[in-house]
């Protein structure tokens, strides 16, 4: 084998689609070692487990994971249950409430189970920073935080702005960079990956291996994805988020209804569609010659193929056809019976209480916002006043935004 060629053609594989590569050639050399003494590299991932699912957005990175593991390296991928009861602060604005014990154990235990969607078991090692983080001490910690100055910390982009803005920062916040950084001194990485947001904390391990005398990470960052709005970071917070644990049909609905914009770049960055395909159909839609919805149909049944199977992309579809196109109510739509204390005068229902007790909107001010759009019919007439009450004197059919549907039964 030349080990040169292999390396450069490693190399070539893993650069795509990333932002930040710190630094190229120290990869290309590490990758040559790696192949010149059939020692995998060691590369590592970690995720808080602040939500307790996954969603696409959280796929970017694992995905680079998995052509890692393809490439015959080994993944380590690193729940952290200790940082995240301190709350990682990248792109906060505020400081993030920390989660209890419960929550993230719990949280973590879906990570676990839905990661290997994507990658490897057989090369995929699951860390908790929590081992090493506990041991640390009070005596551990005063050694790690005298590595880093104030004034260096912010430099970070969200604390320099929060600063300027005379929002508070807790000085817990400034241990989450170092104790990320110490996870990767703890492991000895070879590689680590995260998003854009993550490049300070990253460069942080950088620091901290080579002041532990160790041969410093190299650092890949990938684009982070915006969510179903098209605007903001992909969030469950947000509700603007696709699940990798939802149903096939959820998946399929919530793909469809995507900005034309983000398209292609879904394609990219969150499916294994060829990149040739996705020149081809960007150009197509370009031209006019293939319309955004067949672009999205693709999108769609790649995203529902890759977490359940091809079979229920294909049932997918034709139910979203069936739905959506043909404007028919769907019959195993789930019901609702809301208790009698939700109801007033009347027997009627305030529309954005039952919307939010049906859970077909997060929030009171996300159901504002879809009757404002004109996004909830009931039995098939939009409502845009959100002041609207639905009289319960039988079944009513339920329709918000292009997925979610349910009958309201009046209690007995």
């Amino acid at each position: 084998m030349d080990v040169d060629r292999e390396a450069r053609r490693q190399l070539d594989v893993l650069k795509a689609r990333v932002v930040d590569l710190l630094v190229e050639e120290e990869l290309y050399e590490k990758l040559r070692r790696s192949l010149s003494t059939g020692t995998p590299l060691r590369v590592k991932l970690g995720l808080d487990p602040t939500a307790p699912d996954l969603h696409i957005g959280h796929t970017v990175v694992i995905h680079k994971l998995r052509e890692f593991q393809t490439l015959g390296h080994d993944v380590i991928f690193l729940i952290g249950d200790f940082t995240g009861m301190i709350g990682d602060p990248s792109g906060r604005s505020e400081t993030r409430k920390p989660l209890t014990i419960e929550e993230i154990q719990q949280n973590a235990e879906t990570y676990k189970r839905q990661i290997f969607k994507i990658l490897d078991r057989e090369r995929t090692t699951i860390e908790y920073n929590s081992r090493w983080g506990k041991a640390l001490g009070s005596e551990g910690m005063i050694k790690l935080a005298a590595r880093y100055t104030v004034a260096r910390m912010l430099e970070r982009d969200d604390f320099q702005k929060r600063f300027a803005e005379g929002r508070p920062i807790n000085l817990h916040e400034f241990l989450y960079p170092l104790l990320q950084g110490y996870d990767s001194v703890a492991l000895r990485a070879d590689v680590e990956l995260g998003g854009t947001d993550q490049k300070f904390n990253l460069l942080v391990g950088r620091e901290l291996m080579r002041d532990n005398g160790l041969e410093p990470q190299v650092i890949m960052t990938l684009p982070i994805l915006e969510g179903l709005d098209g605007v903001q970071k992909m969030s469950k917070s947000l509700g603007n988020y696709i699940g990798i644990d939802e149903s096939p049909e959820a998946i399929f609905g919530k793909a469809m209804s995507i900005p034309d914009h983000l398209i292609a770049r879904y394609m990219e960055l969150a499916t294994a569609i060829p990149r040739e395909e996705i020149a081809t159909i960007q150009a197509g839609m370009a031209s006019g010659s293939i319309h955004p919805r067949d672009a999205k149909i693709r999108l769609a049944k790649a995203l529902v193929a890759q977490y359940h199977s091809v079979e229920a992309a294909e049932k997918a579809a034709r139910r979203f056809n069936e739905t959506f196109s043909a404007r028919v109510f769907p019959a195993d739509a789930p019901t609702v019976t809301p208790p009698v204390d939700l109801l007033e005068p009347g027997g009627k229902i305030w529309i954005v209480r039952l919307v939010t007790f049906a859970g077909a909107a997060p929030s009171g001010s996300e159901a504002r916002r879809l009757i404002r759009q004109g996004g909830i019919e009931v039995d098939g007439e939009a409502i845009r006043d959100e002041d609207f009450r639905v009289l319960l004197d039988r079944e009513r059919r339920i329709q918000v935004g292009r997925r979610r549907f349910f009958r309201v039964f009046p209690p007995k």
